[in-house]
């Protein structure tokens, strides 16, 4: 399957600039709907999931620019990207300057397109293809959550294995648009962008990402418990998405 699902993105999405972070290449497709019935017919399920490796999300986007700005939030540091989807996440840790980076997801088509992503860069991501929420955190530094709060049933599993992460001492940054599972009150921002994304999954094309920091148990009201991420806060209005070269 590894071997088909690479061909897969190959023949259905196309290497292209990343809006806003022209400098990160991935293989993104224009449409969803084509793309999904093709994974249907590939599959021979009509239940497959939606291709969300396909597409550049809010939440990754603006985690993105918050690594590209503080790189010390994972430079020399173990770094684990859940449900990574295109790895686009994975990657800006890894050109961050990350020690190691992995990217996980249970869809087969995005280990692939993690793969595949992380070679069109030059950077190193290892891939995980299995549901990480039936186990414990792993021992790493770092825990990236970028959009991982569009649905309840999600949402309700992805927050208390954050929970545990932090209370295993893992920093935890999470990127979000502000969806209504969002579990605002256990994070604390940190940074937001304007971020151009697309309305095939969103329902605008531009939109403002945030970057949390998820709060450590016992931390006083407000405040992280990592010094380190205390370092890092840039909490403010929201920036605009950098111009392209050519603009």
């Amino acid at each position: 399957m590894a071997r088909s699902a690479r061909a897969f993105v190959l023949r259905h999405a196309r290497l292209r600039p990343v809006p806003g972070l022209e400098e990160v290449r991935l293989y993104l497709a224009d449409e969803v709907l084509p793309l999904w019935h093709a994974i249907q017919v590939e599959t021979g399920d009509s239940d497959a999931a939606l291709p969300y490796w396909a597409f550049a999300w809010a939440g990754g986007l603006a985690l993105c620019r918050y690594l590209e700005e503080h790189p010390e939030s994972v430079a020399g540091r173990n770094v684990f990207d859940l449900a990574s989807g295109s790895g686009l996440c994975a990657i800006a840790a890894a050109r961050a300057g990350a020690a190691a980076v992995t990217g996980a997801d249970v869809d087969a088509f995005a280990a692939a397109a993690i793969e595949l992503n992380a070679r069109a860069n030059g950077q190193r991501v290892a891939v995980v293809r299995r549901d990480v929420l039936d186990e414990l955190p792993p021992a790493v530094d770092v825990i990236l959550a970028g959009d991982c709060w569009y649905e309840a049933a999600l949402a309700q599993r992805v927050l208390p294995w954050l929970r545990a992460a932090r209370g295993r001492g893992i920093d935890v940054l999470v990127g979000d648009p502000g969806r209504r599972y969002l579990p605002t009150t256990e994070l604390i921002e940190l940074a937001c962008y304007d971020v151009r994304t697309t309305t095939e999954l969103e329902d605008l094309e531009q939109k403002q990402g945030r970057v949390y920091a998820m709060r450590g148990l016992g931390s006083p009201a407000g405040r992280p418990s990592s010094s380190r991420v205390r370092r890092l806060s840039s909490r403010g209005s929201c920036r605009s998405a950098r111009p392209r070269p050519d603009a």
